[in-house]
């Protein structure tokens, strides 16, 4: 009885590409998420200001929010386009299925 992967596993060709596209990603949002901490330590009267109907930490919040999710649907289809780039065959095949 063979306990082996059911598919033919490939070699990852687009490790590096994710790997920077990853690291970019990181370095955009790491300082905004920051911004919105230190914000909140060193001045939460700043934060509790109204905008609107509510107020600067929540919109900061659903910003940061929103940019992650922005983000991650971007990486996605670079990545997802990149592995189509590099390994055309197997892909054509899976659309066709």
């Amino acid at each position: 009885m063979n306990h082996g992967p059911s598919t033919d596993w490939k070699v990852e060709k687009s490790g590096s590409y994710k790997s920077k596209l990853g690291l970019i990603m990181f370095a955009i949002f790491t300082p905004i998420y920051m911004g919105f901490v230190l914000m909140s330590v060193i001045s939460p009267s700043f934060m509790a200001t109204d905008v609107g109907d509510l107020n600067i930490s929540i919109v900061y919040g659903f910003f940061i929010i929103i940019l992650a999710i922005v983000l991650a649907v971007v990486y996605n289809k670079l990545c997802s386009n990149k592995e189509k780039h590099d390994d055309p065959v197997t892909h054509e095949r899976e659309d066709k299925v």
